[in-house]
């Protein structure tokens, strides 16, 4: 048999009892109309023929002849059946006793949407009755007889019914499925989603806290010098959601490296090496264990363990880390997905804040100042002080548009993948600091791992609302921004040489609630501080302090534009 024809077999257990309850039916109804055993063999012909539906019902072969023979068989036995009946049940009426075996094929012809095979079945089984009478059962009385003929076209009728309403049937016997629109569906999970968040120990989503839980529980089971969690992000590489050890270590980030990470990752198998998964390191004994994190099929991160000692990870105690990280896997994977539909959310709602702002208030915003330009074109002579008063409220509007134009900037601007955090800063602040006539100094220290996206999101969101906040009322001349990027750790600060911050400024104190806010949720802290002799120095700072001399691609810029 070629490959081709063959498919899968898949025995339907509803759809052989009721062929075998059939099967019995007209046994009996044989045995009882003609008395004789022997026309039982037609009944032995009939099994045969149904094997191929009892263990082959998909077959694109075997099912179909089944089915043409169980029509042929039951054609001709109501030939024999009705010579053997006669004297039993009115002349021609015996074959009334097989003829209801013919619904079987021709109905599972119809439920199949085979409505050609169940026109062919029904031709199939005309000339076999036809055959039967002239043959099995001498002609020369049976096919003549009212009774058969009856019998026989009372059934094809019947047969003909079930072939071309099965369709009917099959859509009446099929529930209908429920299949909601897609935000209703996404409202749903949502709320789901919510539910299950608050539910949590701790109520919390985030990954960098149960990649810390992870860890602490890692710890009493392996003990060890070094471990990390890392997840995926774009480009092929990972990023350290929370790690521990005496010293912070730079590690292998990328897949494509010929390392015990990347075995791990592409087999999804526990993975042990007698070196260093650091590129940090400095050398001498040294013991990894890299364990994937699997949710269903998918990998999700990677937990790193290592220790200055050879040979510690032995099969026994990978088998007691494999224990603990298989149901962390899936409470990282909410928190990951929880992430992303978070930034989702948040970035699709600025961009149509972003959208509304430019085609409603600021289009509107212009007009005005048309209308201001048109009305000083128009004012007589002699009217000095009107003309005064509509070009400082020429000055107000063009003030308000250009607020409106850095603040749909600022909705706008996103992290890139490939340029980092410190290019998404730096661009903010040069643009800002051109519009406010501000002396812009940069100092990056950024490493070549990548913070998770969501949080490098937040930290720009800090960083923008603290520019922005010394651009409008700080009244500097000069802006310091430092950048200093060693995932986990992260330091971002904004220095001015203003007047300083003002608490009593309402406005202040809503911005400082909104950056305290986005430090929280990424388990940061925000610090403010005077600087001397003028000035206030804004800071968010991530993870504990960073590795001076490892911290590479460094660029330092002593001012801007």
């Amino acid at each position: 048999m070629p490959a081709s024809a063959s498919v899968p077999a898949r025995v339907h257990p509803l759809a052989v009892a009721a062929r075998l309850i059939v099967l019995a039916l007209v046994a009996a109804l044989t045995l009882i109309a003609t008395r004789d055993p022997g026309q039982l063999r037609w009944i032995a012909l009939l099994l045969v023929a149904a094997l191929p539906a009892l263990f082959a019902p998909d077959h694109r072969i075997a099912a179909p002849i089944g089915r043409f023979a169980e029509a042929a068989v039951v054609g001709l036995a109501a030939g024999s059946v009705a010579v053997a009946a006669n004297g039993t049940i009115a002349a021609g009426f015996g074959a009334e006793a097989i003829l209801p075996y013919l619904v079987v094929p021709l109905l599972t012809a119809g439920l199949q949407r085979r409505a050609t095979e169940g026109a062919a079945l029904l031709g199939v089984a005309t000339v076999a009755m036809v055959a039967g009478g002239l043959v099995v059962g001498h002609g020369d009385t049976v096919i003549l007889q009212p009774g058969y003929l009856a019998a026989c076209g009372q059934w094809l009728v019947l047969g003909a019914i079930i072939t071309f309403a099965a369709d009917t049937m099959r859509q009446l016997m099929t529930p209908v499925e429920n299949k909601p629109q897609p935000y209703a569906e996404a409202t749903r999970l949502l709320t789901q989603l919510r539910s299950v968040a608050r539910s949590l120990p701790g109520a919390t989503l985030d990954p960098g806290g149960i990649s810390e839980h992870l860890l602490e529980e890692l710890r009493q089971v392996a003990p060890g010098h070094r471990a990390a969690v890392l997840s995926a992000s774009g480009g092929g590489r990972l990023v350290v959601l929370a790690q521990t050890g005496a010293e912070r270590v730079d590690w292998e980030v990328t897949l494509d490296a010929d390392s015990a990470i990347a075995d791990a990752w592409a087999s999804q198998q526990p993975q042990t090496a007698s070196r260093s998964q650091a590129r940090s390191h400095q050398g001498g004994d040294a013991s990894s264990l890299v364990v994937p994190l699997v949710a269903g099929v998918r990998t999700i991160g990677l937990v790193i363990l290592e220790a200055d000692v050879p040979s510690a990870y032995p099969s026994a105690v990978v088998a007691r880390v494999t224990e603990v990280t298989g149901p962390a896997a899936l409470r990282l994977e909410a928190a990951l997905l929880f992430d992303d539909v978070r930034s989702l959310a948040t970035n699709e709602e600025r961009q149509r804040l972003a959208r509304e702002i430019h085609d409603g208030v600021a289009q509107e915003l212009v007009m005005v100042g048309y209308g201001i330009d048109n009305a000083q074109a128009t004012l007589p002579e002699g009217a000095d002080e009107t003309a005064e008063e509509l070009r400082t409220l020429r000055g107000e509007v063009t003030r308000v548009i250009t607020e409106l134009r850095l603040s749909l900037f600022e909705l706008r601007s996103e992290v890139d993948r490939n340029g980092g955090l410190a290019a998404a800063i730096a661009e903010y602040a040069r643009t800002l600091g051109t519009s406010a006539g501000l002396r812009v100094h940069f100092t990056f220290d950024e490493s070549t791992a990548r913070l998770p996206a969501a949080t490098e999101a937040e930290l720009l969101r800090i960083a923008q609302e603290a520019i922005t906040n010394a651009r409008k009322h700080a009244g500097a001349s000069n802006l310091w921004v430092t950048c200093t990027v060693d995932p986990p750790y992260a330091q971002i600060e904004v220095t001015d040489d203003g007047k300083g911050f003002a608490d009593d400024r309402p406005d202040g104190r809503y911005g400082l609630a909104i950056m305290a806010e986005r430090a929280e949720r990424i388990r940061g802290r925000l610090e403010i501080r005077p600087r001397h002799p003028s000035g206030t120095t804004v800071a968010v700072v991530l993870g504990t302090s960073a590795r001076r001399d490892s911290v590479r691609d460094s660029v330092s810029a002593p001012e801007g534009e």
